[in-house]
């Protein structure tokens, strides 16, 4: 079972390296991801957020639970319009916020077969892809509150983290 790590765990800060080659581990990694993400349980989880520096997300934002999407090396190609949104996420528990993102965006990325392919996305799907290539790049929600409210809940989550020790 993978581990999920919490801000501010340094390693969350680290960027994700491409993937070169699509292999039987990566999807096997994916549905590893998808397994944890579930059973957090979540809507979207990075592979940055279980300590493996590899561009991969999984998503799913369905009602039932029941339509999951594999991102291997996910670029943003456009970006249109602003939503505001309450935001949460599983490497920072109990805490959600407003975030301004793009409300619509295209993206291309590699399925888990190993073939590109080009999506638009918006609404929660939108939001929630952009969340977890954040992650891929280092940086989380909390990164777009401000200083004061993020040492707040890196001291919170701290105290919380020495409690369940």
């Amino acid at each position: 079972m993978l581990t999920i790590l919490e801000f501010p765990d340094a390693r969350l800060r680290k960027k994700a390296q491409r993937i070169e080659t699509v292999t039987g581990s990566t999807a096997d990694l994916a549905d590893q991801m998808l397994s944890a993400m579930y059973e957090a349980p979540g809507i979207g989880l990075a592979a940055t957020q279980v300590n493996v520096q590899k561009r991969l997300i999984v998503c799913d934002v369905s009602e039932g639970k029941d339509a999951p999407l594999i991102l291997i090396n996910p670029k943003i190609l456009e970006q249109n319009g602003e939503t505001e949104t309450q935001e949460g996420c599983l490497s920072v528990p109990g805490f959600y916020e407003t975030v301004i993102r793009p409300e619509k965006i295209l993206l291309e990325a590699i399925n888990r077969e190993g073939n590109p392919f080009q999506m638009e996305a918006e609404g929660l799907l939108s939001v929630c892809i952009q969340h977890e290539i954040d992650h891929l790049d280092g940086k989380l929600f909390v990164d777009y509150l401000s200083s004061a409210k993020r040492q707040l809940i890196r001291k919170k989550l701290l105290k919380q983290q020495k409690l369940s020790r």
